[in-house]
């Protein structure tokens, strides 16, 4: 347990920033599994409009902190590469 006023202070700015970074990923998470339904669909439409809205997403995450640089290139890349083969 905590014992300095510092300590508690992390701890609470900790379980709050841990609840914020939770949501960033999972809205990242979202936008990347739209893009990868509608890679399964078929929906070449569809998966472009996705694919557009997930850079950015994928790019703040990664301005935010909570992904690495090269994670987000990965996604991306990958995501790509199944559009352009449809």
């Amino acid at each position: 347990m905590a014992n300095t006023p510092q300590a508690k202070k992390r701890i609470r700015r900790n379980d709050r920033r841990a609840e914020i970074n939770g949501n960033r990923v999972g809205r990242i998470r979202t936008f990347v599994k739209k893009v990868e339904a509608a890679l399964a669909s078929g929906d070449k439409e569809a998966a472009t409009t996705a694919l557009a809205a997930v850079q950015p997403e994928l790019q703040r995450g990664v301005a935010k902190g909570v992904l690495h640089k090269n994670t987000a290139s990965r996604k991306f890349s990958r995501l790509t590469k199944r559009l352009a083969s449809l």
